[in-house]
């Protein structure tokens, strides 16, 4: 598989190119965006705002932080604003200078990345392919408890399997990050698609946890990257003096104030969501493709065929999430995201024509 970098979703534009294909004709099932796209709410706000890019953005998000503090229910002094969950991150690294991080594997790349990046060294905890990579809560706990200054970095639900921990497991390796004075950074990136499992109510109570959200994919805002960090007052407080955090473009704090008052997209998804996992969920198990349970919106599936099938669908300007460049899986993985019925029918009937023609 041609494609070197796993990101949350591959490089339509380069395969645009190789194809000659219209960007907008690329079906991307590697990208866990919200079926939906983005609200017709979001799209009238933005047109309005049009005028004003001449102004530059508050520097401090006043406006979306007094707005998601309400969402949260939470001081807004306790939320950092910056270009995505992952410049954020880059502000905690850089600021707290942990002595190591700790990663699971396999997870996202990026985690890695911004480590190594800032010099780190970075010790993965590997989930097993013969256990379908489960995780084990006691296991973990007790393979960072003798690494204090440290930071451990998961991301719930899960990156690739689409696996949830429950609230209370969160709250277990918090605890125990508390206690042996490790930073836990637990990224949220997919929790909207399960709110009631987020940790960050837990956040003002433990000045070691950090929690990561984004809007890019249960709100399909991945082009205006914006994302949020909720920490404790003392950590906020901190990055803020070292100046760390980017601003934020004004037209995503717009689009991120919208999109959290709109409750009727939020109904909708929840809605399309359910129907949609049930329709492609049938038309894996009449396959034969094996895959993982998952509560939010993609599917890690395992598949002998699976390079075949990347390769053949690519070319049809259908794309996949390739696995194979991820440490601990290999090339008989896949992560197909939803889309709208429409494309998943396109796609239940490609995946047919290759496995069964």
């Amino acid at each position: 598989m041609d494609f070197n970098e796993f990101n949350h979703g591959s490089n339509i534009y380069r395969l645009s190119e190789e194809l000659n294909f219209q960007e907008r004709k690329i079906m991307d099932f590697s990208t866990p965006s919200n079926p939906l796209g983005v609200s017709k709410k979001i799209k009238a706000e933005l047109r309005k705002h049009l005028k004003y890019l001449n102004a530059y953005p508050d520097p401090e998000a006043r406006r979306l932080r007094k707005r998601l503090g309400q969402y949260h229910g939470i001081d807004p002094e306790l939320i950092l604003c910056g270009n995505g969950s992952t410049g954020v991150l880059h502000s905690l690294i850089r600021t707290l200078q942990p002595r190591k991080v700790f990663v699971v594997a396999p997870s996202d790349p990026k985690y890695k990345k911004v480590c190594e990046s800032c010099g780190l060294q970075v010790a993965g905890y590997e989930l097993k392919k013969e256990e379908n990579f489960g995780f084990d809560v006691d296991g973990f706990i007790s393979s960072f408890i003798p690494h204090p200054s440290s930071m451990i970095v998961i991301n719930n639900p899960d990156f690739l399997t689409g696996r949830l921990l429950k609230k209370e497991d969160v709250k277990r390796i918090a605890d125990a990050a508390k206690e042996s004075k490790c930073y836990l950074v637990v990224d949220e990136a997919f929790i909207d698609f399960c709110p009631d499992n987020s940790a960050v109510n837990e956040v003002s109570g433990n000045p070691y946890l950090i929690v990561l959200r984004t809007m890019s994919f249960f709100y399909a805002l991945a082009g205006l990257r914006i994302g949020y960090g909720v920490s404790h007052q003392d950590i906020a407080d901190k990055i803020r003096r070292c100046g760390e955090l980017g601003m934020v473009n004004s037209l995503a704090q717009r689009a991120a104030v919208i999109a959290l008052k709109d409750a009727f997209y939020v109904k909708e998804t929840f809605k399309v969501v359910l129907q949609e996992k049930k329709f492609l969920e049938k038309g894996f198990r009449k396959l034969g493709i094996d895959f993982f349970p998952s509560e939010i919106n993609f599917y890690l599936v395992k598949m002998d065929k699976a390079e075949e099938v990347y390769q053949r669908l690519k070319r049809k300007g259908l794309l996949l999430g390739d696995c194979s460049n991820i440490q601990g899986m290999d090339n008989t993985y896949l992560r197909i995201a939803l889309k709208s019925h429409r494309e998943n029918a396109v796609l239940i009937r490609e995946l047919t024509e290759i496995l069964q023609g």
